[in-house]
């Protein structure tokens, strides 16, 4: 069975840190892509940040660019967000995806708060 669970999520002030971490189990982890999308409500999912199968390549969106690293550990089939400089627009739920050819995971999202 497929999973992906998504942790770490919680209230920061602005200025702030959190670390996302995405826990994934039932397939082969190191050959899929992944990445971390966020949502707030009322407002599509954007991607927020990618990273290729072995770690090698990484994009951003230019809103989190600088302030946001994606990153992976195969070995423990984990995917992390690190996230400083939070911002109040950088609130939303930020959901873990795992992507290979027509193959498409989901995970059910962790809250970010940024807010005084």
């Amino acid at each position: 069975q497929v999973q992906l669970v998504e942790s770490g999520g919680g209230l920061v002030q602005p200025g702030g840190s959190l670390r996302l971490s995405c826990a994934a189990s039932g397939f082969t982890f190191s050959i899929y892509v992944m990445r971390w999308y966020r949502q707030v409500p009322g407002k599509e999912r954007e991607l927020v940040a990618r990273i290729s199968s072995d770690g090698g390549s990484t994009n951003y969106a230019d809103a989190v660019k600088g302030r946001f690293t994606i990153s992976r550990d195969n070995a423990k089939n984990t995917v992390y967000l690190q996230m400083n400089s939070l911002k109040a627009e950088d609130t939303a739920v930020y959901y873990c995806n795992a992507l290979r050819n027509i193959l498409n995971y989901w995970g059910k999202g962790t809250l970010v708060t940024v807010s005084s």
